[in-house]
């Protein structure tokens, strides 16, 4: 049976882990990107199931109770979560899975799942990820303050990590993704699960 790998990727706010990951999607086949949990407000062009489950506290909390999470784990003032049951559904299906979550949560993953593989995305300096963050239009000038601080708090966290890809040139940045979601499946054991026929008949 063909099982899926489950990859992490996290990266400080601003560091662009949102739109290499889209274009992660449209360019590597049977991906799924795992949607989750937040109690955080949508955004401007957001939907709800696309980019997360946008639900009340009072429900995810429900959720907890019921220990629905895989991680989970507080950003600022709101709650985020990864449900297991998605997750288990698109790896027994065959599907890589990425999870877009932050070093709490890939410590819990990796309590759990000591198999998966975790991608740190780090910006080129400290003035582009401020500069990026400026640029999204999306907080005041004390909202990025407190990013900046949070992301240095995150940066910390960097060698618990398996990868780390340096977000400066887009498109190197997505080739490297790329490379490593590749190489993991080519490996011999990989291989030899998706290559059975081929196998049998040049063996016989």
């Amino acid at each position: 049976m063909n099982i899926g790998k489950l990859y992490i990727i996290a990266a400080p706010s601003g560091a662009g882990k949102t739109s290499l990951v889209k274009q992660l999607r449209t360019e590597v086949t049977n991906l799924a990107v795992s949607v989750s949990h937040t109690t955080r407000p949508m955004r401007p062009g957001e939907i709800h199931g696309q980019d997360y489950y946008f639900v009340s506290v009072a429900d995810f909390q429900a959720m907890l109770e019921q220990r629905a999470f895989l991680e989970h784990a507080q950003v600022f003032d709101n709650f985020y979560g990864t449900a297991q049951q998605t997750v288990e559904e698109n790896l027994n299906n065959g599907f890589d899975v990425l999870l877009e979550i932050d070093w709490q949560g890939t410590q819990q993953i990796k309590k759990l799942l000591p198999d998966s593989l975790s991608i740190f995305i780090l910006p080129p300096s400290t003035a582009i990820l401020q500069q990026r963050l400026r640029n999204r239009g999306q907080d005041d000038e004390q909202t990025i303050a407190r990013r900046m601080c949070d992301a240095v708090a995150e940066l910390r966290h960097y060698d618990e990590f398996d990868y780390l890809v340096v977000n400066d040139v887009f498109e190197q940045a997505l080739t490297e993704l790329k490379s490593i979601l590749i190489s993991h499946r080519l490996t011999q054991a990989k291989q030899q699960a998706c290559l059975q026929p081929l196998l049998a008949s040049l063996l016989s």
